[in-house]
């Protein structure tokens, strides 16, 4: 094995972990001691891949590990997901460590909204609210006033009076699927998930035309094409529980496919199938949320690296609205 010492300046120089693991190590023991030793938690995105899901102390869409974050004693915290999760950890455990797997997991909707140029977006209305899904750096977070993910943000734009102006960012098609639900008429910034925005619908309805009795579920973040032929639309955690709920016995899941393995373990009489993109491929990934690895994982708690390190005018700045979306998820009961 390498040298610890150069092993631990290389990772924090690069921003991600190259060490030699014993192949005879058994990592889910390895991660579960290393978490009593530490007081460590880890916090996983449904988007993560199987092996992660199931040593995580915790699973959930942006909402619940929001909450989750905001409520752990844990010294340490794990986050296995993408950049701007492991921010929202921060801004609310400014006093914690909180690591993420690899730096290099972002986010391609985060990175559709540069907070240099949306402010200058911003400025050009000022009677305005901004309500910003979750899905954004904490750079966009510090300029809005609420935070939203896809589990709330019909009860938090409702929760505003009807004349009220509102920008949403950074998705258009969430923002889109908003405004038809809740009758408003939000000034869309123009962001999109590369996950969501390249699901194929005559693939869709070719699965439809072979799987007749399949329910197709979608998340919000879709095109509005594809979300026209969904029998529900939802978040993560809302798409996890009709598949649970519902009758059928097949379901086309159009959404990233980390959640399948949920789905499954849930109800393993049930057929689920992910719908497939415009490329080659039989499935859509996300490539940010599939860097991270159980290896790394391990790694990075052995050496609590890469670590999350912010600004504290930043943290104050983008905690605010994170705490108005937290209150108001509360006072709904989400």
């Amino acid at each position: 094995m390498r040298d610890i010492n150069t092993a631990k300046a290389n990772i924090e120089t690069i921003g991600f972990l190259d060490i030699d693991i014993d192949v005879n190590i058994d990592l889910f023991a390895a991660i579960e001691k290393l978490k009593k030793q530490k007081n460590a938690v880890v916090l996983a995105h449904y988007y993560q891949e199987p092996d992660i899901q199931d040593v995580a102390d915790f699973i959930g869409d942006s909402l619940g590990l929001a909450q989750q974050a905001e409520k752990t004693k844990a010294d340490i915290i794990v986050f296995a997901g993408v950049h701007f999760m492991a921010e929202t950890a921060k801004i609310l455990n400014p006093e914690k460590k909180v690591l993420l797997p690899d730096l290099k997991a972002g986010c391609s909707l985060s990175d559709s909204a540069p907070p240099a140029l949306f402010k200058l977006f911003k400025d050009k209305y000022p009677d305005h609210i901004v309500i910003t899904y979750i899905n954004c750096s904490a750079g966009m977070k510090a300029l809005s006033d609420i935070i939203c993910t896809s589990s709330n943000a019909e009860k938090i734009i409702e929760s505003l009076p009807k004349e009220q102006k509102i920008i949403f960012a950074p998705d258009k098609n969430l923002g889109a699927f908003l405004n038809k639900k809740t009758g408003r008429n939000m000034l869309l910034w123009n962001g999109a998930c590369m996950v969501h925005e390249i699901f194929s619908l005559e693939k869709i309805t070719k699965l439809k035309i072979r799987h007749p009795k399949a329910k197709v579920i979608a998340h919000p973040e879709c095109e509005e094409v594809v979300l026209r032929v969904a029998d529900y639309i939802g978040s993560t955690t809302g798409l996890l529980k009709y598949s649970l709920d519902n009758e059928a016995s097949e379901f086309i899941v159009v959404t990233e496919t980390g959640i399948l393995h949920q789905m499954q373990k849930n109800s393993p009489h049930k057929t689920f199938i992910p719908a497939p993109p415009n490329n080659s491929c039989a499935c859509n990934d996300c490539p940010h949320m599939k860097l991270n690895t159980l290896e790394k994982l391990y790694l990075c708690m052995e050496y609590e690296t890469p670590e999350i390190t912010m600004d504290e005018d930043l943290i104050i700045a983008a905690k605010k609205p994170i705490e108005r979306m937290l209150a108001i998820s509360k006072q709904y009961g989400l």
